[in-house]
C-alpha cells in the first residue's frame, strides 16, 4: 500500500489550500484516513480524521476552516483548508488505517509542505 499525498504549498493569512492523499494497493476496507501536522521543533498531531463511514473529528484549532472528505471509490481523502493561519504552517501527513486481506494496518504518505506567510 501506498499513500500519494499532493497539494501543499505557500500562501498568504486568509489564503485556502486542497490537500488530496490517494492510497493504491490491495485495499478491502478504508477504516480511517486523515491528516496530522507537524510545526518546526514539535510533534506529530491530528488535524483531521475520516472514517470510511464518512464521520469526522477535527482538532480544535481548525474547526470551521478546515473540511475533510472522501472518496472510497477512489480512496481518496481530501482536506480543504480555508481562512489559513501562520500557525497552520507546518509538514502535513497523510494518515491511512486499511483493512487488507491480511489484517488491518496502518500507513503513512510523504508528507507535503504547507506554508502561511503572515
Amino acid at each position: 500500500v501506498q499513500l500519494q499525498a499532493s497539494g501543499g504549498g505557500l500562501v498568504r493569512a486568509g489564503g485556502s489550500l486542497r490537500l488530496s492523499c490517494a492510497a493504491s494497493g490491495s485495499i478491502f476496507r478504508i477504516n480511517t484516513m486523515g491528516w496530522f501536522r507537524q510545526a518546526p521543533g514539535k510533534q506529530r498531531d491530528v488535524v483531521a480524521l475520516i472514517t470510511g463511514g464518512s464521520s469526522t473529528t477535527y482538532a480544535d484549532s481548525v474547526k470551521g476552516r478546515f473540511t475533510i472528505s472522501i472518496d472510497n471509490a477512489k480512496n481518496t481523502v481530501y482536506l480543504q483548508m480555508n481562512s489559513l493561519k501562520p500557525e497552520d504552517t507546518g509538514v502535513y501527513y497523510c494518515h491511512a488505517n486499511l483493512r487488507r486481506v491480511t489484517g488491518s494496518g496502518d500507513y503513512w504518505g510523504q508528507g507535503t509542505q504547507v506554508t502561511v506567510s503572515s
